[in-house]
Protein backbone atom coordinates (compact mmCIF):
# COMPACT_ATOMS: atom_id res chain seq x y z
CA UNK A 1 0.00 0.00 0.00
CA UNK A 2 2.82 2.41 0.87
CA UNK A 3 4.50 1.71 -2.47
CA UNK A 4 1.22 2.30 -4.31
CA UNK A 5 0.72 5.64 -2.54
CA UNK A 6 4.22 6.72 -3.59
CA UNK A 7 3.40 5.89 -7.21
CA UNK A 8 0.12 7.83 -6.93
CA UNK A 9 1.91 10.89 -5.51
CA UNK A 10 4.71 10.77 -8.08
CA UNK A 11 2.36 10.43 -11.05
CA UNK A 12 0.08 13.20 -9.79
CA UNK A 13 3.11 15.50 -9.35
CA UNK A 14 4.31 14.69 -12.86
CA UNK A 15 0.87 15.45 -14.31
CA UNK A 16 0.80 18.72 -12.39
CA UNK A 17 4.19 19.86 -13.69
CA UNK A 18 3.47 18.84 -17.28
CA UNK A 19 -0.05 20.23 -17.77
CA UNK A 20 -1.31 22.32 -14.86
CA UNK A 21 0.57 25.52 -15.67
CA UNK A 22 -0.65 25.68 -19.25
CA UNK A 23 -3.06 28.55 -20.08
CA UNK A 24 -5.15 26.07 -22.07
CA UNK A 25 -5.61 23.91 -18.97
CA UNK A 26 -6.70 26.91 -16.91
CA UNK A 27 -9.16 27.83 -19.64
CA UNK A 28 -10.57 24.32 -19.77
CA UNK A 29 -10.84 24.23 -15.96
CA UNK A 30 -12.66 27.50 -15.43
CA UNK A 31 -13.86 29.40 -18.51
CA UNK A 32 -15.00 26.49 -20.63
CA UNK A 33 -17.16 24.79 -17.95
CA UNK A 34 -18.90 28.11 -17.20
CA UNK A 35 -19.64 28.64 -20.88
CA UNK A 36 -20.95 25.08 -21.21
CA UNK A 37 -23.17 25.48 -18.16
CA UNK A 38 -24.54 28.82 -19.41
CA UNK A 39 -25.17 27.43 -22.88
CA UNK A 40 -26.99 24.43 -21.43
CA UNK A 41 -29.12 26.52 -19.10
CA UNK A 42 -30.22 29.01 -21.74
CA UNK A 43 -30.90 26.16 -24.16
CA UNK A 44 -33.03 24.14 -21.75
CA UNK A 45 -34.75 27.06 -20.00
CA UNK A 46 -37.08 28.11 -22.88
CA UNK A 47 -38.18 24.50 -23.35
CA UNK A 48 -38.65 24.00 -19.62
CA UNK A 49 -40.90 27.06 -19.40
CA UNK A 50 -43.24 25.87 -22.13
CA UNK A 51 -46.85 25.11 -21.10
CA UNK A 52 -47.49 21.64 -19.71
CA UNK A 53 -43.87 20.55 -19.24
CA UNK A 54 -43.96 21.32 -15.51
CA UNK A 55 -46.54 18.56 -15.02
CA UNK A 56 -44.08 15.93 -16.16
CA UNK A 57 -40.91 17.61 -14.87
CA UNK A 58 -41.88 19.82 -11.88
CA UNK A 59 -38.27 20.83 -11.25
CA UNK A 60 -38.22 22.71 -14.56
CA UNK A 61 -40.86 25.16 -13.34
CA UNK A 62 -38.38 26.79 -10.94
CA UNK A 63 -35.33 28.47 -12.58
CA UNK A 64 -33.19 27.98 -9.46
CA UNK A 65 -34.03 24.28 -9.21
CA UNK A 66 -33.31 23.84 -12.91
CA UNK A 67 -29.94 25.57 -12.52
CA UNK A 68 -29.06 23.38 -9.52
CA UNK A 69 -30.03 20.30 -11.56
CA UNK A 70 -27.69 21.37 -14.38
CA UNK A 71 -24.86 22.32 -11.98
CA UNK A 72 -24.87 18.87 -10.38
CA UNK A 73 -24.86 17.21 -13.79
CA UNK A 74 -22.04 19.41 -15.01
CA UNK A 75 -20.02 18.67 -11.86
CA UNK A 76 -20.30 14.93 -12.45
CA UNK A 77 -19.45 15.41 -16.11
CA UNK A 78 -16.33 17.43 -15.21
CA UNK A 79 -15.05 14.55 -13.06
CA UNK A 80 -15.43 12.03 -15.85
CA UNK A 81 -14.35 14.09 -18.84
CA UNK A 82 -11.07 14.88 -17.07
CA UNK A 83 -10.35 11.15 -17.13
CA UNK A 84 -11.14 10.97 -20.84
CA UNK A 85 -8.72 13.85 -21.35
CA UNK A 86 -6.08 12.08 -19.28
CA UNK A 87 -6.28 9.12 -21.65
CA UNK A 88 -5.73 11.53 -24.49
CA UNK A 89 -2.67 13.00 -22.75
CA UNK A 90 -1.40 9.56 -21.72
CA UNK A 91 -1.07 8.75 -25.43
CA UNK A 92 1.77 11.31 -25.56
CA UNK A 93 3.77 9.01 -23.32
CA UNK A 94 2.85 6.14 -25.62
CA UNK A 95 4.24 8.02 -28.62
CA UNK A 96 7.37 9.39 -26.93
CA UNK A 97 8.40 6.06 -25.44
CA UNK A 98 7.99 7.16 -21.81
CA UNK A 99 5.36 4.48 -21.30
CA UNK A 100 7.87 1.87 -22.45
CA UNK A 101 10.33 3.08 -19.81
CA UNK A 102 7.63 3.04 -17.14
CA UNK A 103 6.85 -0.58 -17.91
CA UNK A 104 10.49 -1.46 -17.31
CA UNK A 105 10.16 -0.31 -13.69
CA UNK A 106 8.91 -2.67 -10.94
CA UNK A 107 5.55 -1.00 -10.39
CA UNK A 108 2.07 -2.42 -10.54
CA UNK A 109 0.57 -1.68 -13.96
CA UNK A 110 -2.93 -1.06 -12.62
CA UNK A 111 -1.58 1.35 -9.99
CA UNK A 112 0.21 3.22 -12.78
CA UNK A 113 -2.90 3.85 -14.87
CA UNK A 114 -4.97 4.66 -11.76
CA UNK A 115 -2.31 7.15 -10.65
CA UNK A 116 -2.32 8.81 -14.04
CA UNK A 117 -6.09 9.20 -13.93
CA UNK A 118 -6.16 10.33 -10.32
CA UNK A 119 -3.59 13.03 -11.00
CA UNK A 120 -5.61 14.37 -13.90
CA UNK A 121 -8.78 14.21 -11.83
CA UNK A 122 -7.35 16.32 -9.02
CA UNK A 123 -5.82 18.96 -11.27
CA UNK A 124 -8.66 19.30 -13.74
CA UNK A 125 -11.73 19.38 -11.51
CA UNK A 126 -10.89 21.13 -8.25
CA UNK A 127 -11.67 24.60 -9.55
CA UNK A 128 -14.93 23.61 -11.17
CA UNK A 129 -15.88 21.67 -8.04
CA UNK A 130 -15.37 24.86 -6.01
CA UNK A 131 -17.46 26.76 -8.53
CA UNK A 132 -20.25 24.20 -8.36
CA UNK A 133 -20.18 24.24 -4.57
CA UNK A 134 -20.43 28.01 -4.60
CA UNK A 135 -23.39 27.82 -6.96
CA UNK A 136 -25.13 25.35 -4.67
CA UNK A 137 -24.51 27.65 -1.71
CA UNK A 138 -25.95 30.60 -3.62
CA UNK A 139 -28.95 28.46 -4.55
CA UNK A 140 -29.20 27.21 -0.98
CA UNK A 141 -32.98 26.83 -0.97
CA UNK A 142 -32.70 24.14 -3.62
CA UNK A 143 -30.17 22.07 -1.64
CA UNK A 144 -31.60 19.39 0.65
CA UNK A 145 -29.03 17.23 2.45
CA UNK A 146 -29.99 14.52 4.94
CA UNK A 147 -26.67 14.78 6.80
CA UNK A 148 -23.46 16.82 6.32
CA UNK A 149 -21.49 13.58 5.78
CA UNK A 150 -23.49 13.09 2.58
CA UNK A 151 -21.10 15.58 0.96
CA UNK A 152 -18.30 13.05 1.56
CA UNK A 153 -20.52 10.29 0.17
CA UNK A 154 -21.14 12.39 -2.95
CA UNK A 155 -17.42 13.01 -3.40
CA UNK A 156 -16.62 9.29 -3.16
CA UNK A 157 -19.50 8.45 -5.51
CA UNK A 158 -17.82 10.69 -8.08
CA UNK A 159 -14.19 9.87 -7.31
CA UNK A 160 -14.14 6.06 -7.26
CA UNK A 161 -16.12 5.37 -10.47
CA UNK A 162 -14.28 8.19 -12.29
CA UNK A 163 -10.87 6.74 -11.38
CA UNK A 164 -12.01 3.25 -12.45
CA UNK A 165 -13.27 4.71 -15.73
CA UNK A 166 -9.95 6.50 -16.31
CA UNK A 167 -7.92 3.37 -15.51
CA UNK A 168 -9.88 1.39 -18.08
CA UNK A 169 -9.47 4.06 -20.76
CA UNK A 170 -5.73 4.36 -20.11
CA UNK A 171 -5.32 0.57 -20.28
CA UNK A 172 -6.63 0.64 -23.86
CA UNK A 173 -3.52 2.56 -24.88
CA UNK A 174 -1.62 -0.71 -24.72
CA UNK A 175 -3.18 -1.45 -28.10
CA UNK A 176 -3.31 2.02 -29.68
CA UNK A 177 -1.04 5.05 -29.62
CA UNK A 178 -3.62 7.63 -30.66
CA UNK A 179 -6.37 8.34 -28.14
CA UNK A 180 -7.88 11.25 -30.10
CA UNK A 181 -10.59 9.00 -31.52
CA UNK A 182 -11.47 7.81 -28.01
CA UNK A 183 -11.73 11.41 -26.79
CA UNK A 184 -13.98 12.38 -29.71
CA UNK A 185 -16.24 9.36 -29.32
CA UNK A 186 -16.74 9.62 -25.56
CA UNK A 187 -16.91 13.33 -24.72
CA UNK A 188 -20.22 14.34 -26.30
CA UNK A 189 -22.09 11.01 -25.76
CA UNK A 190 -21.48 11.36 -22.02
CA UNK A 191 -23.38 14.66 -22.15
CA UNK A 192 -26.23 13.01 -24.03
CA UNK A 193 -26.72 9.54 -22.56
CA UNK A 194 -25.95 10.02 -18.84
CA UNK A 195 -28.56 12.55 -17.76
CA UNK A 196 -26.21 15.53 -17.54
CA UNK A 197 -28.55 17.96 -19.27
CA UNK A 198 -31.91 16.19 -19.19
CA UNK A 199 -33.60 13.80 -16.74
CA UNK A 200 -33.25 10.15 -17.66
CA UNK A 201 -37.01 9.64 -18.01
CA UNK A 202 -36.99 12.13 -20.91
CA UNK A 203 -34.56 9.96 -22.90
CA UNK A 204 -35.57 7.06 -25.15
CA UNK A 205 -35.14 3.54 -23.77
CA UNK A 206 -32.19 2.75 -26.03
CA UNK A 207 -30.33 5.87 -24.86
CA UNK A 208 -30.98 5.01 -21.21
CA UNK A 209 -29.64 1.50 -21.87
CA UNK A 210 -26.40 2.92 -23.25
CA UNK A 211 -26.07 5.39 -20.40
CA UNK A 212 -26.60 2.68 -17.80
CA UNK A 213 -23.23 1.07 -18.61
CA UNK A 214 -21.34 4.35 -18.10
CA UNK A 215 -20.65 4.98 -14.39
CA UNK A 216 -21.27 8.70 -14.85
CA UNK A 217 -25.02 7.97 -14.93
CA UNK A 218 -25.02 6.36 -11.49
CA UNK A 219 -22.74 9.04 -10.06
CA UNK A 220 -25.08 11.82 -11.18
CA UNK A 221 -28.06 9.96 -9.69
CA UNK A 222 -26.24 9.83 -6.34
CA UNK A 223 -25.21 13.50 -6.51
CA UNK A 224 -28.71 14.71 -7.27
CA UNK A 225 -30.36 12.31 -4.85
CA UNK A 226 -28.09 13.35 -1.99
CA UNK A 227 -27.88 17.10 -2.65
CA UNK A 228 -31.24 17.95 -4.21
CA UNK A 229 -33.65 15.27 -2.93
CA UNK A 230 -32.38 14.85 0.62
CA UNK A 231 -31.83 11.09 0.29
CA UNK A 232 -29.65 9.24 2.78
CA UNK A 233 -27.20 6.40 2.30
CA UNK A 234 -29.84 3.67 2.63
CA UNK A 235 -32.10 5.40 0.12
CA UNK A 236 -29.27 5.36 -2.41
CA UNK A 237 -28.17 1.74 -1.91
CA UNK A 238 -29.34 0.62 -5.41
CA UNK A 239 -27.26 3.38 -7.01
CA UNK A 240 -24.25 2.50 -4.82
CA UNK A 241 -24.59 -1.15 -5.79
CA UNK A 242 -24.66 -0.23 -9.47
CA UNK A 243 -21.60 2.01 -9.13
CA UNK A 244 -19.66 -0.60 -7.16
CA UNK A 245 -20.44 -3.29 -9.73
CA UNK A 246 -19.49 -1.15 -12.73
CA UNK A 247 -16.31 0.11 -11.03
CA UNK A 248 -15.23 -3.44 -10.19
CA UNK A 249 -15.87 -4.55 -13.78
CA UNK A 250 -13.88 -1.60 -15.15
CA UNK A 251 -10.90 -2.27 -12.87
CA UNK A 252 -11.03 -5.98 -13.74
CA UNK A 253 -11.18 -5.15 -17.46
CA UNK A 254 -8.28 -2.71 -17.05
CA UNK A 255 -6.16 -5.36 -15.31
CA UNK A 256 -6.89 -7.91 -18.03
CA UNK A 257 -6.27 -5.40 -20.82
CA UNK A 258 -2.92 -4.39 -19.33
CA UNK A 259 -1.79 -8.01 -19.05
CA UNK A 260 -2.85 -8.85 -22.59
CA UNK A 261 -1.33 -5.65 -23.98
CA UNK A 262 1.99 -6.12 -22.21
CA UNK A 263 2.20 -9.75 -23.29
CA UNK A 264 1.52 -8.70 -26.88
CA UNK A 265 4.14 -5.92 -26.66
CA UNK A 266 6.75 -8.37 -25.33
CA UNK A 267 5.92 -10.80 -28.10
CA UNK A 268 5.98 -8.27 -30.94
CA UNK A 269 8.34 -5.62 -29.54
CA UNK A 270 5.86 -2.88 -30.47
CA UNK A 271 5.15 -1.08 -27.20
CA UNK A 272 6.36 2.26 -28.58
CA UNK A 273 5.49 1.63 -32.24
CA UNK A 274 2.29 1.20 -34.22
Amino acid sequence: MRHALKVLAAEALKQHRMYFGSPMVLFSMFVWPILQLAATYYTVRPVASSPGIAQRWPLAADPQSLLAFLVTGALGYAFFVSLVQSSWQFSIERQSGTLELLFLTPINRLVLVIANGAGALLQNTWLFACFSTAMLVVLGNTVHVAHPLMFLVVFLALLVPAVAWGAFLNSLLMFARDAALMFTMLEEPMWLFCGVRLPLFALPVWMRAIGSVVPLTGSILVVRGALLDGKGVFDLLPEFGLLAGISALLLGAATLTLKLGEARAQRTGQLSLF
